[in-house]
C-alpha cells in the first residue's frame, strides 16, 4: 500500500520495486523490500540478492542436506519451523490453564491429573479405567515455570535447526513418537511413578539431530556435550527428574533418526511411513512387559 501525496525516498520504498512502499528491511543488507521480495530467514526476512549470496556460501554439510532433504535443508532457505511454533503454543496454553486450575480453581478442572502420565491407568485391571492418551499428553503438563520454560527453550533451540531439515510432518512424527517412547520407558522402569513434562520428546529431538548431523558429516560434538550433561543431571540425587523418560525418548529418537536418514528420499516415502509405524507398534507392544517386570503391582 502506498500513501498518496507523500514524497518518495529510498528508505521506505522497495529497492526492486520503487512504486511499492514498505517498512521492512532485509536483515543482511538493511535495504527496504516489499512483500514479494521477502524470504523468511531465521530472524527477519532476506532480500533476493542476499538470499542468492547466502546459498552460494553454504557449507558442504548444508549442501549435502539440501541434496538429501530438498528445499527444506537449511533454516534460512527452508522457511519457518511451523510445527515447533504449534507445539510451543499449545504447551504454553495448557501450562497457563494448568496454573489457573491449580491456583485459582483449586484443581477443579484436574488438568494435570488427567494429562500426566501414570502407567497403571493403561491397565484397566488395576484402575478400572483405560486412559491411553496419557502416553502423549504428558508432554503438555509441567511441574513449574522453570520446568516448562527450559523445555520450551530446548524445543526452540533444537526445532529451529531440525524442522527445516526434515520438514513439518516428520518433525511432528518425531515429537509424538519420542513422547510415547519416554512414557513407555517410565512404564517399564518406574511403573508407579507419575510423570509430567516434555523432556522425553526433547531428548528424542536431540537423538534425531545427532543421527542426522552425523549422517550429513556435520560437527556433532556440541550436541554430544549437551546430551551428556542433561543425561547426567537425571541421575544426580536431589533433582526431581525422570531419567527413564529421558532415556526412552533418546533411544526412540535415535531409532527414528536412523530411519529418516536412511529413507529420506521421496521415492522411499512408503518405506519411511511403514518403518515409523513399526516403531509405534513396537513401543505399544512393550507395554505388555510391565506385568512381568512389576508383578507386585499387578498382584
Amino acid at each position: 500500500m502506498t500513501t498518496a501525496g507523500r514524497p518518495r525516498n529510498t528508505d521506505d520504498f522497495c529497492y526492486r520495486h520503487p512504486d511499492r512502499q514498505s517498512f521492512v528491511l532485509c536483515q543482511r543488507c538493511l535495504r527496504t523490500i516489499c512483500a514479494e521480495c521477502q524470504t523468511q530467514g531465521p530472524v527477519g526476512v532476506v532480500c533476493p540478492e542476499c538470499m542468492k549470496e547466502q546459498r552460494k556460501s553454504r557449507t558442504s554439510a548444508q549442501r549435502r542436506a539440501e541434496r538429501r532433504w530438498g528445499s527444506r535443508s537449511v533454516s534460512a532457505v527452508g522457511g519457518r519451523p511451523r510445527a515447533m511454533g504449534w507445539i510451543a503454543g499449545v504447551t504454553a496454553a495448557v501450562y497457563l490453564l494448568q496454573m489457573l486450575d491449580t491456583y485459582a480453581l483449586g484443581g477443579a478442572l484436574g488438568v494435570q491429573y488427567w494429562l500426566m502420565f501414570y502407567a497403571p491407568a493403561l491397565y484397566p485391571d488395576l484402575t478400572a479405567v483405560f486412559q491411553p492418551w496419557r502416553l502423549a499428553t504428558v508432554a503438555l503438563v509441567h511441574g513449574g515455570f522453570w520446568h516448562v520454560g527450559l523445555n520450551l527453550l530446548s524445543l526452540w533451540m533444537i526445532g529451529r535447526i531440525l524442522e527445516p531439515i526434515i520438514g513439518t510432518a516428520r518433525f511432528l512424527a518425531v515429537y509424538a513418537l519420542s513422547t510415547i517412547g519416554g512414557s513407555v520407558a517410565v512404564a517399564l522402569l518406574a511403573f508407579s511413578t507419575p510423570v509430567v513434562g516434555a523432556s522425553g520428546a526433547v531428548f528424542g529431538l536431540l537423538g534425531v539431530l545427532l543421527v542426522i548431523g552425523r549422517h550429513l558429516g556435520g560437527d556433532i560434538r556440541g550436541i554430544l556435550v549437551v546430551l551428556g550433561i542433561n543425561l547426567v543431571i537425571g541421575f544426580v540425587p536431589g533433582f526431581n527428574v525422570s531419567w527413564q523418560a529421558h532415556v526412552g525418548g533418546l533411544v526412540t529418537g535415535l531409532i527414528v533418526g536412523l530411519i529418516l536418514s536412511r529413507a529420506s528420499e521421496r521415492s522411499r516415502r512408503g518405506l519411511r511411513i511403514a518403518l515409523l509405524s513399526l516403531v509405534l507398534v513396537g513401543l505399544l507392544a512393550l507395554l505388555a512387559l510391565p506385568p512381568v517386570l512389576h508383578p507386585a503391582a499387578f498382584a
